[in-house]
Order: structure tokens, then sequence, then C-alpha cells
């Protein structure tokens, strides 16, 4: 599985790497001057009925967290007790304090044998530790989401996991795709960059940052839309195609397989837009807009031409664009 590095450290900070490959490293630094009475950026699930509100750092972690159990072949219930053993360790922000030595989302001990300092603040390599511990608990899915979690953690305070889980259940519902346009998030709505020139990949560096980004999560994922020197044609006139800002992400066929993890991926961008520069992601004639993202996820008006339903409504595959 890829590392990436701490996913937000006051200055939002990625790194990738790929089992000992090339690391990516991209910082981004934004000073906003946001005024008192604008709404908070945040980001929510709502699944059955049940509302869970995140701010943008646990939003980033609980779909990192989720999106490796995804990217495992983990079932839901898996990130369920993964995110309701974060929520009560450390608020499902990466703690780089804790009880005697401990550190991180999950609270890792490094005197305990859970990795280095450096290691278990890494937060992929401290959720892959995590999920490695659980799958070696016999039964653990069927077992009280409390009594794998503290089978897992052995905790002074075993029985804790339990008020988290609710709350649990509802993100790893929403984050792994099992219930569709259920995560969304509220955000400034734009981005101060300088313009990009393209990439030896074809794409703007920050549009290549959420390619990258994407198969270091995800793992192998079929991607298409731009191509070296950039694409002239097969996408509407005006498309961010033409611009080396878009990345398009197939699941094909189209079935209910193939939905559930296409969802994943668009909540995954979603909850990681604020700190990509995200600003539309399509899937399942839904779209979600960082300029209209008060609106959560909408309906998308399919461009009226002719053409393969399926493409048209985005139901094969999620496309995400950048801000330019």
């Amino acid at each position: 599985m890829p590392g990436l590095g701490k996913v937000r450290t006051g200055v939002a900070l990625l790194g990738v790497a790929a089992l000992g490959a090339v690391a990516i490293t991209v910082g981004i630094d934004r000073l906003r001057d946001i005024s008192p009475f604008a709404p908070p950026e945040q980001c929510t699930a709502t699944v059955d009925g049940t509302t869970v509100t995140l701010d943008p750092e646990q939003a980033e972690n609980a779909a990192l967290i989720t999106a490796i159990a995804v990217s495992r072949g983990l079932p839901a219930r898996a990130a369920t007790i993964a995110l309701a053993t974060a929520y009560q360790e450390s608020k499902i922000v990466n703690l780089e304090y804790g009880d005697a030595d401990s550190l991180g989302l999950f609270q890792q001990r490094p005197s305990q044998g859970w990795g280095t300092e450096e290691e278990v603040l890494d937060p992929v390599y401290a959720t892959n530790a995590f999920y490695d511990a659980l799958e070696k608990v016999d039964g653990y899915r069927s077992m009280e989401v409390t009594v794998a979690a503290q089978t897992v953690q052995r905790s002074a305070f075993p029985d804790a996991y339990a008020d988290h889980e609710a709350d649990a259940r509802v993100l790893a519902s929403a984050l792994t795709g099992n219930s569709p346009a259920a995560f969304t998030c509220r955000v400034e709505g734009d981005a101060a960059a300088a313009p990009d020139g393209l990439s030896d990949s074809g794409l703007v560096r920050r549009a290549d940052v959420v390619r990258r980004e994407a198969l270091a999560v995800f793992g192998d994922l079929s991607l298409g839309g731009f191509e070296p020197g950039g694409v002239s044609t097969g996408h509407m006139e005006g498309s961010a195609h033409y611009e080396g800002r878009a990345v398009d992400i197939f699941f094909r066929p189209v079935n209910d397989t193939t939905n559930v993890r296409g969802w994943a991926v668009a909540h995954y961008l979603v909850a990681q837009a604020e700190r990509l520069d995200i600003q539309t992601v399509i899937f399942d004639a839904k779209i979600w807009s960082a300029r209209r993202s008060d609106d959560g996820w909408r309906d998308y008006d399919a461009p009226d031409r002719a053409g393969d339903p399926a493409i048209l409504e985005h139901r094969d595959h999620v496309h995400v664009d950048v801000f330019d």
C-alpha cells in the first residue's frame, strides 16, 4: 500500500510513496480572510436520517481511513471499527501527543511495537497497522464493534468505543460508497493559485496531484480524459479536460458493485476537495461543486448531445476537475 504523509498539519501536506517508489510531496498553504458571518467549512454524512458532522481535518482523515479499507477489500464493518476507534482515541485528528508515548490517529505506542514515532504519525501507515491487527482478530466481522476495537487496542477504557459506533456506522456507510451521495463538504469555493503549465501527463500540476493521489489511495484505477501534450477532442465545448484540469476515473461495466466503488472514490475526493483545490466532482448523474458546496450533491444535467447515456450522465466514471 502506498504511504501518504500527514493529511493535514496546519499547512496541508501530502506525501505519497508507492512501496518505496518516488515520494510525492505537495504543500498547499492558504491564508483565509473569512467573514464571521460566513458558514463554517464542514463536512456531513447523512444516512437513514442520521447526520454526522466533521471539520475538514476530521473529514480528510475519516475518508482516508475508509479508503484504505476499500483498497484492501475489507468490509464496511472494518471501516466502522477503525472509525469508532479513531473517534475515541484522537477525535479523528492526527495527534502529535498522547498518553505516555501514544501518537497519531489511533494513539498507537511505539514502545508497544506499533512502529516508530514517524511511522505511527503517518496516517496511511497507522491505518494499515490497525487493519493488519484487526484482520488477525478471529471473527471480528461478527463481533460487537467495541469488542473488536478493544481486542486491537487493549485500551484502559474497553467500553468507550461503543460511544462512537453510531457515528462511525454512518461515516463508513457513506465513505465506502454504500450510501450514494451521502457525504458532502462545505468549502470556501475558490482557490488562489498561479496558472499551471501541463506536466508530462498532460495535466496541470494540481490535477496531476489528484491523479497520483487517487492511484496511491485506491490502487489500480482506470483513468482517462488526459494524455501527454493535452487533449483537444472528445469532450463538450469548454470542458476542463481541454485545459488539463480534469481526470476521469472509470467504473465499468455499470452495475451495483462498480457503483459502490465509484461513490467511495467520489466521496473521498469531496472530503479532500479543500486540500487538493478540487472544483467539481461528478458521478452517477450527481454533481458536487466547490462554488455551490452549500447545496451538496445536486442532480447533474447531462449535455444535450448524442451519445451513450452512461457516459453523458457520468454513470460509468467519476469526473474530477481542479480550479484554474
